[in-house]
């Protein structure tokens, strides 16, 4: 073999691991955004129910126009425990009041992930935050 040919195959080879090392990048990045996609719709997932809970009459089983009275327990709104941890995080009710109940959503561990998503429910509305 002559020294044009083995530069080709050495540049050849250069060539496919710089492209190796770009796709792996690319989805790593790609992992990322769908996790947050995800976590993102469970915490709207679960917005969408506080605001059912929040609508629904006290004798339905619901809150009767609060956030923190009524429910199975009389404890007010409560992540149902089959929804508390999915395939896509954890999540939680960190903050609750009259109109306002606060979701947090963590991303499932392992993954080395270093956001959290928070999400504000209102009566009326559903605000979504990545930190």
């Amino acid at each position: 073999m002559g020294q044009q040919q083995l530069l080709l195959i050495v540049l050849g080879v250069i060539i496919v691991g710089i492209a190796v090392v770009v796709g792996i990048n690319l989805f790593n990045a790609n992992a990322e955004e769908s996790a947050k996609d995800g976590v993102v719709s469970d915490c709207t997932n679960l917005a969408a129910m506080a605001q059912q809970f929040y609508k629904k009459p006290l004798s339905m089983g619901g809150g009767g126009n609060t956030f923190n009275d009524g429910g199975p327990n009389d404890n007010g709104f409560e992540i149902p425990a089959k929804l508390v941890t999915t395939a896509n995080g954890s999540y939680e009710v960190t903050s609750t009041s009259d109109s306002l109940l606060v979701i947090e959503g963590t991303p499932t561990t392992g993954q080395g992930y270093g956001w959290t998503v928070e999400t504000s429910v209102t009566p009326s509305s559903i605000t979504t935050a990545i930190q």
